[in-house]
């Protein structure tokens, strides 16, 4: 496994302290224990080790590789068309949320079964609960509206030793609801995550993606590369924006994965609405939120909903800045009680 130095010169901006993946990756490492990496692996214009990020297999093989080297994932794969999401940042979430679980309990952080999260569209993918069930012990509920989302994840579960008896997909039948239907009556979790729809709607979503392009044919022409090939996005993306795209995205993504309508903002005061129903049954909700501006009526909305803290947590990946939102309903008192459980 690969512990690179906190001093490394060669680390990523502003990941997470724990985070394995602040260095460079060390493809030599990674080929050897994915070999199907190594037909994606080139030397770019610098002379470095690299694979083509244009790519949608490249990255897809690239993320197989890093949950196998680093998280003893044996075997990851997603159905065509949905979120291929990027290891880093998704462990980024994942350890700043062990750092709020062990700033409530005194300084420790909590670790194993006696833990339980519950992460929000949890998507085909299954990261979120794959990782910090691997790193921290932790057991995970990953809900989702799609099926076709839990089929997969379900599988991937089955599929490696590592995860079975820690991960349990649901299936949210009421795209309407976020906890309705998936926090069972009786039933407690130290915290809930989520990734929220990023956009207001599929033109947003289009535009959003065309920018991604853009973006990474500029980074490909300024490293003296000229094989991608720049072409606009068509405008009937279907349920998959990568299909229709030319050339290919490299994240892909369900409707429900990219946007809804109002966006973020409307998604999370949605969430900060029915969590109120819930708690008494969670320690910390939580969710990440991408554009800064909706911080102020997301504040808004939790005071409306008395909620007892509120806690703003600074994520960065390079010059990218996303921030973690926590939120609880227990006081001091109750929290400490809370805590007691996962020393007893």
């Amino acid at each position: 496994m690969v512990k690179p130095s906190n001093n490394s010169p060669q680390q990523k901006k502003g990941l997470h302290p724990r985070n394995p993946h602040r260095a460079r990756y060390d493809f030599p490492a990674l080929m050897k224990s994915t070999p199907a990496l190594v037909p994606f692996v080139k030397k770019n214009p610098f002379g470095d080790l690299s694979v083509d990020f244009s790519n949608p297999d490249a990255v897809k093989t690239l993320n197989k590789a890093l949950l196998h080297h680093f998280y003893q994932v044996e075997f990851w794969d997603i159905p065509k068309g949905y979120l291929c999401p990027p290891i880093p940042g998704r462990a980024d979430y994942l350890h700043y949320l062990a750092d709020l679980l062990a700033d409530t309990a005194g300084g420790e952080i909590p670790r194993g079964k006696k833990v339980k999260g519950l992460d929000i569209g949890m998507g085909a993918n299954c990261v979120y609960p794959m990782v910090g069930h691997r790193v921290y012990g932790w057991q995970f509920v990953g809900a989702d509206i799609y099926p076709v989302s839990v089929k997969s994840a379900t599988l991937l579960v089955d599929a490696n030793p590592s995860l079975k008896g820690g991960i349990q997909c649901r299936l949210q039948k009421d795209a309407d609801n976020i906890f309705t239907g998936m926090i069972n009556a009786n039933e407690r979790f130290d915290f809930t995550m989520c990734n929220p729809p990023f956009h207001a709607s599929m033109e947003d979503a289009t535009k959003g993606s065309e920018r991604k392009v853009r973006n990474l044919a500029a980074n490909a022409k300024k490293k003296g590369s000229d094989k991608f090939n720049l072409q606009p996005l068509g405008k009937k993306a279907g349920n998959a924006l990568h299909q229709k795209a030319k050339p290919e995205l490299n994240f892909g993504g369900q409707n429900a994965e990219l946007w809804c309508p109002g966006g973020e903002a409307a998604f999370i005061k949605r969430m900060i609405e029915q969590s109120a129903t819930f708690k008494t049954q969670c320690l910390w909700f939580t969710t990440m939120v991408s554009k800064k501006e909706n911080l102020p009526a997301i504040n808004q909305a939790l005071k409306a909903v008395k909620a007892k803290d509120i806690r703003t947590i600074e994520m960065a990946q390079g010059q990218k800045i996303t921030r973690v939102v926590a939120w609880t309903f227990l006081n001091k008192e109750a929290r400490d009680e809370w805590c007691g459980a996962w020393k007893g």
